[in-house]
């Protein structure tokens, strides 16, 4: 009898992980462990690893972690962690509601650790394809590839996609694979390897215009002193973001029901009046350390970092001796050449992945908008498929962030099982009748 997972997740990112946590926990209560296993395509858990910028901290309150808004008494808490790791003491002193990113990656990979028994590392998905009996849809084969290049198979009642996002590249760099392009996702260890010769000058231009394109800056700007720096963005100017009381109401879980309530028109109203809070705007401090980087070149008659506002990459033109960039004005059209040595694509994810792999699933997939508990409508079938952080455009802004992993992993796991967990005979008599079907 081949083994029938209750659920898969692919991917294991925050995610699936505060799903895995929901799972345990929901199952304590009952008494049965439901069989469930994660395929992650990287070698080990890690978060965020290319952006892990010595001094940069999180946006969001530690208290949205992994499960405190679904269960505050969760051993698998931000404050239970540090107590675990002998730093509560110390966290309270530092007296902020942001840790350190690193910190943060760091809390993860601990919580990561309890399920390492469920988890697939290495393994890339490739396909989902349809188990059928007459007809219906009782589950889904998974189909994946190690690094050594073996596939494996494995069968599941339900699926879970929580892959995160895709590094997107403007149209640009298209094409062009160069080792000195990067994308933000791959900064940490890259750029101290294009970067490694100090004694010789560098030319670096960090594209965007957001969070991470500014860090990325100022970092270059201040951790290799030999690096002429410029930044491109598409906007006017760096804006900061809006993180006052009342708008953060929009990332409360809470809020998820009054905008995917509203009609496509209305949520796509709300969408862009709240685009400031996430997109292409940065913390006002370090708009400011910026603008005084800026100013204080000017005042040393120095003016080595450049920006270029309101301005876009049209051309993109390498050679050995290093990369050209066409950069038009979006003001009035002209065009200006930049020569560096490497650039950084701080141009944010895409979150479509899921889309070509659910194309097996034929005419039993109805569309790719998700209900309310973030399912797919499926025909004529059993089975039923979650999206995790592909939803912002029916779930809100929130989607894509960490601030509901803990109360949407638990609507998930109240969805897929129905029940409670501990009905021991409900499940294996479910488990019996997919194994027979196969």
């Amino acid at each position: 009898m081949s083994l029938v997972y209750d659920y898969l997740g692919v991917g294991f990112g925050p995610s699936n992980l505060a799903l895995a946590i929901a799972t345990q926990e929901h199952s304590e209560l009952g008494g049965a462990q439901p069989r469930v296993c994660f395929l992650e395509k990287k070698p080990a858990f890690n978060w965020h690893e290319g952006m892990l910028i010595d001094g940069s901290t999180m946006q969001i309150s530690f208290l949205k972690d992994l499960a405190t808004l679904r269960n505050p008494a969760s051993r698998y808490t931000f404050v239970n962690y540090l107590k675990e790791q002998g730093r509560l003491e110390d966290f309270i002193n530092i007296q902020t509601f942001f840790p350190a990113r690193e910190e943060y990656n760091d809390y993860l990979s601990w919580a990561a650790a309890d399920f390492r028994d469920q988890t697939f590392y290495g393994e890339d998905v490739q396909a989902v394809e349809p188990l059928l009996e007459d007809g219906k849809l009782t589950g889904v084969e998974v189909i994946s590839q190690d690094g050594a290049g073996q596939t494996h198979r494995r069968k599941a009642r339900n699926l879970v996609l929580g892959m995160g996002g895709k590094p997107q590249v403007p149209a640009a760099f298209d094409g062009i694979d160069d080792p000195r392009i990067l994308h933000s996702s791959q900064y940490r260890g890259r750029i101290e390897t294009l970067l490694a010769d100090r004694g010789r000058k560098a030319r670096v231009a960090v594209i965007g215009g957001g969070q991470s394109a500014a860090e990325i800056f100022e970092d270059v700007t201040s951790r290799f002193p030999q690096v002429d720096a410029a930044m491109v963005l598409r906007g006017i100017a760096l804006k900061p973001s809006d993180d006052s009381p009342f708008v953060n109401e929009i990332f409360n879980p809470s809020f998820i029901d009054r905008i995917f309530a509203q009609s496509d028109e209305q949520r796509a109203q709300l969408l862009s009046e709240f685009r400031n809070t996430n997109y292409s705007v940065v913390d006002l401090e370090l708009i400011e350390r910026i603008y005084q980087m800026f100013y204080l070149q000017k005042l040393r008659k120095n003016e080595r970092h450049k920006m270029f506002a309101h301005s876009e990459v049209a051309e993109v033109n390498t050679s050995d001796t290093g990369i050209e960039l066409v950069l038009r004005n979006r003001a009035d059209g002209s065009t200006q050449v930049h020569k560096v040595d490497a650039v950084v694509l701080a141009t944010g994810y895409s979150r479509d992945q899921h889309h070509p792999l659910l194309a097996g699933l034929g005419d039993h997939l109805e569309s790719l908008s998700p209900d309310r508990h973030y399912r797919l409508n499926l025909t004529n079938s059993d089975s039923k498929i979650y999206l995790q952080g592909c939803c912002e455009n029916s779930h809100g802004l929130s989607d894509t962030l960490l601030s509901v992993l803990a109360v949407r992993s638990q609507e998930v796991v109240e969805s897929v099982f129905g029940q409670p967990v501990g009905d021991a005979a409900a499940g294996e008599e479910q488990r019996v009748r997919l194994t027979s079907a196969l």
